[in-house]
């Protein structure tokens, strides 16, 4: 027997029939093998036999007790805390290390700064009940009862309005184009406004005059026959000793005595006057729909009524041809019918405001000097302005194109009378040109002038043209501007007596306003009618500073005296003021940053299509 008999575990080396078989049967029995293997469980020591050991699957979520998170958000959230935490480490660590450079914030200018105090003196002005945030401490509640005098037919209620100066009487000739100087300003300027923060104190200001001029006639009606010229009494001639306010010298707060109520029916000046303080106004708050188509009919009704019924307010009224006589109604209309084409579109205004008859009778063609100082009783100057800034800026063309050239010629002839190169008005020895022939309180009128002059120079840098022609010389917008500055500074201070003629700006300002409310202390005392004489004629400086009033002013030598009792030197007024304010809004700030609203004041005015002119005559040979 072989030695390879037999197989050496134990089994016989026959080749059986099976081991025959083709490598596809073994395939197919390994795989019966399989199923038949698979058909029962294995306990883990085979599992580890066949399949060897196991991997450890990565967990999908992290449990951190309180939640449950992916596992990818986990390590994402981590990884951009820890860079962050990196980064901002880096970053400070180059702040601290890097050396500084402190960049303080520009001091406002001089012009902003007084702009502040000029606004709080209409705070100081307002009659009727004050609103919490008035932030004039001594100041309060006064004159409730304006309106319920017996002479008061148009209404009972004439609560409101502003004090025109160092009294409590409501002149509304002077105190409607105060709203319309500052509406305008406004409306040029709002954004030199907001820069500095009064935008929504001047807009209050404002409104504080419209609403009291609502009062003062029936506004909701189409048509008036009358309306309300006057608030309180001032007449001490013939040595009346009837108190009213001028022959008392007392807080407003503790009047006592009867203030009557003047009326008119022939006021075409105050009518149109006040019907362009509304419609200007009615464009600030174009924003607020209802309250501008509130003041827009007011201006309608009060403009046609200026129309209808002709005459001067003065001429009915003793104590308004004393104290604001109008010298003509004419100014007015055109004045009034500008505003009004601004407020409406309506072309039938603008041609009112263009006839040539109308600026004939104006003075438009007379060359006379005056005309071209802005004040309460004369808008001309204003009105030209107002026309040549359609004629730049839209250029209307037939058949307004020649009125609106005449106006825009106009123009250009003030602002070339404002300049030292000629000698068309007389300057103090300190700069002061003397706009109102070296007669008292001079300052309203150079205010109303710098505001017109920075206007005019910035209408012409938005039209892209760099000056304009006196006689054959050019001057550029910089000398208009060189101007203005000239004289508010010289009222801010660089003057011979170095004095402030604004209340409160600078250290060196008048201390003896005539004011009543300034003079008399606020205290447990009250002082009836002539309780308040001695206090007045007193020497002491005011007990209340009345912030932002511009003076009277200094005389033609440049000289001032700080004394309550003379008026001429030392008493405020509402139309002052207003036209410093919009002098002081329209120098401040950046020249290069901020300009004018070319657009909002065409706000209501249709896209100009010009009419042709008509065509020439036929030829005749």
């Amino acid at each position: 027997m072989s030695m390879f008999g037999r197989d050496p575990w134990g089994g016989p080396l026959e080749i059986n029939a099976a081991d025959s078989a083709t490598d596809d049967d073994r395939s197919r029995n390994l795989q019966d093998f399989d199923r038949a293997a698979l058909s029962r469980p294995l306990d883990e020591t085979q599992q580890s036999w066949l399949l060897g050991p196991t991997e450890k699957k990565k967990k999908k979520y992290v449990d951190l007790g309180c939640i449950i998170v992916s596992r990818k958000i986990f390590v994402w959230t981590v990884g951009t805390l820890l860079v962050s935490a990196l980064l901002a480490g880096f970053i400070t660590l180059i702040v601290k290390t890097v050396p500084r450079h402190h960049h303080s914030h520009a001091r406002p200018d001089n012009y902003t700064l007084a702009l502040h105090k000029a606004l709080m003196f209409f705070n100081a002005q307002r009659s009727g009940k004050l609103p919490k945030h008035n932030n004039v401490s001594w100041r309060g509640n006064s004159c409730l009862k304006d309106g319920k005098s017996a002479s008061s037919s148009i209404s009972k209620d004439l609560v409101g309005g502003f004090y025109d100066a160092g009294d409590a009487i409501k002149f509304n000739f002077p105190q409607s184009f105060t709203i319309t100087m500052l509406s305008w300003s406004v409306i040029e300027y709002s954004t030199k406004y907001e820069a500095a923060g009064e935008l929504n104190h001047v807009k209050e200001i404002i409104k504080w005059g419209t609403d009291y001029f609502l009062k003062t006639f029936n506004h909701s009606a189409d048509s008036i026959s009358r309306m309300v010229a006057q608030v309180g009494a001032g007449d001490t001639s013939g040595g009346s000793t009837t108190p009213n306010d001028h022959y008392c010298w007392m807080r407003p707060e503790d009047i006592d005595y009867d203030r009557p109520v003047t009326e008119c029916s022939s006021c075409s000046d105050l009518a149109a006057e006040t019907a362009a303080s509304l419609a200007a106004a009615s464009i600030v708050f174009k924003d607020n729909k209802a309250y501008s188509q509130k003041l827009v009919h007011g201006a309608k009704t009060l403009f046609q009524f200026s129309r209808q019924q002709r005459g001067r307010y003065s001429a009915g009224s003793a104590e308004a041809a004393k104290f604001y006589n109008s010298t003509s109604y004419w100014d007015e209309f055109i004045w009034g019918g500008a505003w009004l084409y601004y407020a409406t579109g309506n072309s039938s205004y603008l041609q009112l405001a263009t006839t040539p008859g109308l600026g004939k009778h104006a003075g438009v063609f007379w060359g006379i000097l005056d005309n071209s100082v802005l004040s309460w009783d004369n808008k001309l100057a204003g009105a030209a302005l107002l026309l040549s800034r359609l004629r730049l800026f839209l250029s209307p063309g037939y058949p307004y194109e020649e009125m609106l050239r005449t106006f825009h010629n106009q123009t250009s002839i003030t602002m070339c009378s404002y300049l030292p190169t000629f000698t068309t008005w007389n300057r103090t020895r300190g700069g002061l040109i003397q706009l109102n022939h070296g007669n008292p309180q001079p300052l309203q009128y150079v205010v109303n002038a710098a505001f017109l002059a920075t206007l005019f120079s910035d209408y012409l840098d938005a039209a892209d043209t760099p000056g304009w022609y006196c006689g054959p010389n050019f001057f550029s917008t910089d000398t208009l501007r060189e101007f203005a500055k000239t004289q508010i500074d010289y009222i801010l201070g660089k003057n011979p007596r170095k004095m402030s003629y604004i209340v409160g700006f600078g250290n060196h300002y008048p201390k003896h306003v005539h004011h009543r409310g300034a003079s008399i202390p606020k205290n447990k005392i009250r002082y009836n009618c002539k309780g308040g004489w001695k206090l007045r004629d007193s020497s002491k400086p005011n007990p209340n500073t009345l912030v932002g009033a511009l003076v009277a002013g200094p005389d033609k030598h440049d000289g001032f005296r700080d004394v309550r009792t003379n008026y001429n030197y030392t008493e405020p007024t509402l139309a002052g003021n207003a036209g410093l304010v919009a002098a002081l809004v329209a120098l401040s700030g950046e020249k290069s940053r901020t300009t004018i609203d070319k657009n909002t004041i065409f706000s209501a005015v249709p896209p100009m299509f010009p009419t042709p002119p008509p065509p020439p005559a036929p030829w005749k040979p």
